[in-house]
């Protein structure tokens, strides 16, 4: 345990009082148990094929689920977020907090550079910190500074960061790897931090080599690492040589890329090709958690025909969520309730069963809200308008069957209730743009993990999705996503968050799909696989190691 030096730093308490405190699940199966207790063997070269192609490589300003995969091998944090919720030395030894909540004081390691052989120390933290704020740079991972005011350095080794108000998710988000480092030169360069490759330099195990668009990322040792977070399975480098991530977007593919050990691992892996590598010879099956949010569709409740309650509510009910999903993913993922995972123990669990299918009603809600007519094709409209929602899916974004998922609401109610569900496939900026002046109308997203209150209030509140219209947003879901994020005790501070999540189904301004969580299929002579409790994803390859070839 790290040392502690005030009573409010106990890292338990903190971790408690924050969302995403999840276990990842125990591996489904794996066919490498009888090899697992061998020794690590240092060498070797593995190649990974995952379903999406960063559209940023640099932490903090990539929105992307499955980018977070690939940064985290060169980007460390300040701390860790351990499985049970706890936190961890990184790159930092030990932190305190002021009574008031205002100051988090962090002592850092002495011995960590980055890998262009600058020291990491207290004027870099508060170089990464002040950049992210900044609002020329136009960073996502500023919404995680929203209470920001500045960074003190001490000395080298120590850095005081100063909050503007109380934030109970501090801790969360300096463990998120949206918040980790970038050396100094990397964010003072004029090339476009976003694009990859050698110019993106962290303190981190690998470090990067080359990128090609479209095609691969690769990675090489850093050979003087020996500064991983306390919670990793050994010190010093990496066992592996090196990693090259294959951008295989197309699942059968990616599964034929596998099975014929053209790649050593993949992730995304289908319900339909599980019993190809689960429980089987030569292979091994892992399952992640489900703690960050759910694949929701998250509706713009102050702009078009959604600004009426009864027409988001018609929709929300207008389908049979769990037949689709069960027919789609094959019992593989759990129906959502709130977009808040169910491993997450700040879900609120009293919404299950309380929506969704309930046809008869949704008909009638749109009857009553004035879309009795239907045109030549069975939609319903008023006035001579069709009642149509557009579905703005950004391509970067499309992965699982998502889009097919869509598609299938789409067909049920068209049926079921005459609803112009319209699905669009579109690229991030038009998503961006459309988040900036609040036009966007509905966005199907996971939001990656952080803080639960962080996550309500990114789709919910302002700043996030309703950054454009804040004047617009819902006053009672601001006043409690404030008072969640200022409430520090447990006890107190779940019910604020099971009000949340109860207003945005009850309103409809989300409608849950499912909860997803990553499954990876390996060779079983790779050993050392997990996931990052933080991130909910995968974990980087720090502790992986390949069985020495007989």
């Amino acid at each position: 345990m790290h040392p502690l030096r005030h009573g409010l730093t106990l890292t338990l308490l903190a971790s408690a009082l924050l969302g995403g405190c999840d276990k990842p699940a125990a591996p489904a199966a794996t066919a490498q148990a009888s090899t697992e207790a061998a020794k690590p063997h240092a060498g070797g070269d593995v190649s990974w094929g995952i379903t999406t192609e960063p559209v940023c490589f640099d932490p903090h300003r990539s929105g992307q689920q499955n980018a977070f995969i690939i940064i985290r091998n060169y980007v460390d944090s300040l701390i860790g977020k351990q499985a049970d919720g706890s936190f961890a030395p990184w790159l930092a030894k030990s932190w305190n907090i002021s009574p008031d909540g205002l100051q988090y004081t962090f002592v850092l390691r002495d011995d960590v550079t980055f890998t262009d052989g600058e020291p990491f120390n207290a004027e870099a933290v508060k170089a990464n910190l002040d950049y992210i704020k900044d609002p020329r740079h136009t960073a996502i991972a500023a919404w995680f500074l929203e209470y920001y005011d500045h960074t003190e350095v001490v000395n080298d080794h120590e850095v005081k960061i100063v909050l503007s108000r109380p934030d109970s998710a501090m801790l969360e988000s300096l463990s998120s790897v949206k918040l980790g480092f970038l050396a100094p030169k990397t964010l003072d360069s004029a090339t476009d931090s976003c694009a990859g490759g050698p110019g993106l330099v962290g303190t981190g195990p690998f470090i990067f080599q080359n990128y090609q668009r479209g095609q691969t990322a690769r990675f090489v040792k850093n050979p003087d690492y020996n500064w991983g977070p306390a919670y990793a399975k050994h010190t010093g480098a990496a066992y592996l040589d090196s990693v090259t991530y294959r951008f295989i977007p197309e699942y059968a593919v990616r599964a034929g890329a596998l099975s014929s050990g053209q790649v050593d691992l993949i992730e995304g892996v289908q319900p339909t090709d599980i019993s190809l590598f689960k429980d089987a010879k030569g292979f091994q099956y892992l399952v992640g958690p489900s703690a960050e949010t759910s694949f929701t569709l998250n509706i713009n409740y102050t702009h078009g025909v959604a600004t009426d309650v009864r027409v988001r509510q018609a929709l929300r009910d207008g389908f049979d969520v769990d037949a689709l999903v069960k027919s789609l993913y094959l019992g593989t993922v759990p129906r959502a309730w709130s977009n808040i995972g169910p491993d997450n123990p700040a879900y609120n669990k009293a919404l299950a069963g309380t929506w969704g299918n309930k046809i008869d009603a949704a008909n009638k809600l749109l009857d009553d809200a004035g879309w009795t007519g239907r045109d030549a094709e069975g939609y319903r409209t008023k006035d001579g308008e069709r009642l149509r929602i557009e579905v703005g899916f950004p391509q970067p974004f499309v992965r699982d069957n998502r889009d097919v998922l869509i598609q299938s609401i789409q067909a049920a109610v068209k049926k079921n209730i005459g609803f112009d569900l319209d699905l669009k496939i579109t690229t991030g900026g038009d998503w961006a743009k459309r988040r900036v002046d609040g036009t966007w109308s509905i966005y199907p997203n996971t939001l990656n993990p952080s803080d639960t209150a962080l996550s309500l209030r990114d789709v919910l509140g302002s700043p996030g999705f309703y950054s454009g219209v804040r004047d617009k947003a819902d006053p009672l879901i601001l006043d409690l996503i404030a008072k969640a994020r200022a409430t520090s005790d447990l006890k107190a501070r779940q019910p604020i968050l099971d009000s949340i999540q109860q207003r945005a189904v009850d309103q409809a301004y989300l409608i849950p799909l499912f909860a997803p969580s990553y499954q990876i299929a390996a060779k079983d002579t790779l050993h050392g696989l997990g996931f990052e409790a933080q991130l909910d994803s995968p974990s980087n390859l720090y502790d992986a190691w390949v069985s020495p070839a007989k």
